[in-house]
């Protein structure tokens, strides 16, 4: 079967940060239809919103799937319940775990519960740096890269890299 290449943004500020992180990759990379593929750094960088949180850490995963993404968004929300997040939250709020599809190959999606490529992530530092660790992709619709983007970012945020990339793929820290 088809392995459709996902880019899923990961992040926390609740907590042990770094281990939720660590979890909701090994339960992505534990999960049937769901190859790891690359993890980027992890960068903890400024909260978006309300500034009177703790500061997250951020960063990007890679997958093959056999899943559409519809499934793999509903795969993301279950994850995100089990390590501990409320189904109903505040935009920007703190959370335990957050997980966003951000790119599902070269398909584009919009419905009321999804859209890819995802809309704000070209605004967003703590996105395409750990992007750019992985990989350059360009967006489904403009063509323009990962590192295009960040080019142009409106994002004046300052990233700080925590842990290098590949942590998350048996390294055994």
């Amino acid at each position: 079967m088809l392995l459709h290449k996902a880019y899923i943004g990961i992040g926390s500020n609740i907590g042990n940060r770094m281990e939720h992180l660590r979890e909701a990759v090994d339960m992505l990379g534990g999960t049937d239809g769901i190859l790891l593929e690359a993890v980027s750094s992890i960068y903890m960088t400024e909260p978006v919103g309300d500034p009177e949180q703790q500061r997250f850490y951020n960063g990007v995963v890679l997958v093959g799937t056999t899943m559409e993404p519809e499934d793999l968004r509903q795969c993301c929300k279950t994850i995100e319940r089990d390590l501990g997040r409320p189904e109903a939250y505040r935009r920007w709020s703190p959370r335990v775990i957050d997980l966003d599809i951000l790119l599902f190959g070269d398909r584009c999606c919009r419905t009321d519960t999804l859209s890819i490529p995802h809309p704000e992530m070209y605004n967003r530092k703590f996105v395409l740096v750990p992007l750019l660790d992985i990989a350059n992709p360009p967006d489904p619709t403009s063509g323009k890269t990962a590192r295009q983007f960040l080019a142009e970012c409106p994002d004046r945020s300052v990233l700080i890299e925590l842990r290098a990339g590949e942590w998350g793929l048996g390294s055994g820290e």
